[in-house]
């Protein structure tokens, strides 16, 4: 097979991004088996590596992806132009330089040059223009690959995805539907499955209410929508349950015993998930045709340039970005050639009867 290349986007180099990149790729084992493309600017990285203290660290600059080298550090350079940078501080120009970095490592990864994309945290405020119309990074792929999405933060403990992103509170209860709901459950479904190798993963989904509406006691999308989505999705064979109570679900540690967690907006699912597995949190966006990944971070203005941000979460995302790229490989050789696979079984269990 082919090397598999992972590109990173650089975020905003006014924040930690740039720092939590550079720190990963300063082990070299991290990213052993693949390649890693930086899609920024030599001086910008120059710059970061001088403020942590990696001067020395080899940055190898490529033109194309298929010039990158497995096993070290690759840079594709997006600008040629010096640009301000100021830590810490909000900028047009940081949004500027995000953005640019951003549709050039998407530009290759539509046309199959990489394989992966991994991004560093951007300031929603200042990459927000004409070009680039979304609430988030989330939106942006959904709407770059016309696929359907779920925003699934997961760790080693915990996995918790959305079925309503980045809106209001006010508006999830209108935006809800049985049939949202279900194509969120059969998303997770098949990223367990293809991308984290659950062939039975179990889903459980939240309620919207507190109490999970106690009997519609307390409001009826419990009773009218999302119960009749999970028997639905268990009709088709989906091992999925609930809904459950939010505070009582994760009190008691129920999530331990399920392989994902769908909760129905933003915040329900992501305080406890951050509380659970913040420094080692992932945002993987599944239901892509592509794989990508994030920290579960922001752009840190507050510590940038101090060189205290914690590299844990970018190196997970990273490692995690490469992992997924491999096991789809792994499942889809399986699953599009099904006598091809039974042989390799067949010809495994003669050989270790033989020996």
């Amino acid at each position: 097979m082919d090397t598999i290349k992972i590109g990173i986007t650089v975020g905003d180099i006014n924040g930690i991004g740039l720092e939590v990149i550079l720190k990963t790729l300063s082990n070299n084992l991290v990213y052993k088996n693949f390649a890693p493309i930086i899609y920024g600017s030599p001086k910008i990285v120059s710059y970061h590596k001088n403020i942590i203290n990696l001067p020395d660290l080899h940055i190898n600059q490529v033109k194309t992806p298929d010039q990158a080298q497995q096993g070290v550090i690759n840079l594709i350079t997006c600008w040629q132009e010096s640009v301000n940078i100021s830590l810490g501080q909000a900028s047009a120009e940081a949004g500027k330089y995000a953005l640019i970095s951003l549709t050039e490592a998407t530009k290759d990864l539509k046309a199959g040059d990489i394989h992966g994309i991994v991004t560093a945290p951007v300031d929603k405020q200042v990459i927000h223009n004409e070009q680039f119309p979304f609430i988030g990074h989330t939106e942006y792929f959904a709407k770059e690959f016309n696929s359907p999405t779920v925003m699934l933060m997961t760790s080693p403990n915990v996995s918790v995805g959305m079925v309503t992103d980045h809106i209001p509170l006010k508006d999830v209860s209108r935006s809800l539907s049985k049939d949202l709901i279900i194509e969120k459950i059969k998303i997770l479904h098949k990223t367990l499955r293809r991308d984290f190798g659950y062939e039975k993963g179990k889903i459980a989904v939240l309620g919207l209410n507190p109490h999970a509406g106690d009997k519609g006691l307390i409001g009826d999308e419990e009773l009218s929508i999302i119960r009749p989505a999970i028997v639905e999705c268990k009709n088709q064979g989906i091992f999925v349950f609930g809904p459950y109570s939010a505070d009582g679900f994760f009190g008691s540690a129920q999530f331990k015993k399920f392989e994902a967690v769908l909760a129905l907006y933003h915040d329900q699912g992501l305080i406890p998930f951050k509380t659970i597995a913040f420094s080692e949190g992932v945002n993987f966006t599944a239901g892509l045709p592509v794989v990508r990944t994030s920290p579960d971070h922001g752009v840190g203005y507050d510590i940038a340039g101090q060189n205290v941000a914690d590299e844990t979460s970018f190196r997970h995302a990273l490692q995690m970005a490469f992992d997924v790229v491999r096991n789809r490989r792994s499942y889809d050789e399986a699953h599009n050639n099904p006598i091809a696979k039974r042989a390799k079984n067949f010809e495994d269990e003669v050989l270790k009867d033989e020996n």
